[in-house]
């Protein structure tokens, strides 16, 4: 038999500008998306690490993340 000792899954996102509105407006829609996402795992009590948020030049933001795999324990890969 096997269990799960410690699982997480390591993701970069990539937040994209929305191209049907102005360049100002879709950068600020893009840090309120990044804002969302960053409140649903806390409201899903879903343990995380940012490991980099970088703005791109054409105001994207890439986001590399450490987050819990499903509920499995973490372990030791958010120290």
């Amino acid at each position: 038999m096997k269990r799960v000792k410690a699982a997480c899954i390591c993701q970069t996102l990539h937040f994209l500008l929305k191209e049907d509105v102005g360049h100002d407006y879709a950068m600020t829609l893009v840090k309120q998306e990044v804002e969302q996402y960053k409140k649903g795992l806390d409201r899903n009590h879903t343990k995380y690490k940012i490991l980099e948020e970088t703005q791109q030049p054409d105001g994207s933001i890439i986001v590399k993340v450490i987050k819990q795999y499903n509920s499995s324990p973490v372990g030791d890969y958010l120290d």
